[in-house]
């Protein structure tokens, strides 16, 4: 599949869930102290994502 969460740990060793297309990472969220927290972040975006409002604060 294209679309994944991968779970990673950043330089100040923290936990971070990313959101990936094929190579590219799209999003990612902050820096957790747990995969836990990671987890529960990604578990968050599948839950609340699909009806997420989608804002345009662009002008022109």
């Amino acid at each position: 599949m294209a679309h994944r969460f991968e779970i990673r740990k950043n330089k100040s060793g923290e936990f971070v869930a990313y959101f990936c297309y094929n190579a590219e990472s799209i999003f990612w969220t902050e820096g957790y102290s747990s995969k836990a927290g990671a987890k529960n972040a990604i578990e968050s975006i599948l839950k609340n994502g699909p009806a997420a409002e989608v804002v345009d604060t662009t002008t022109g």
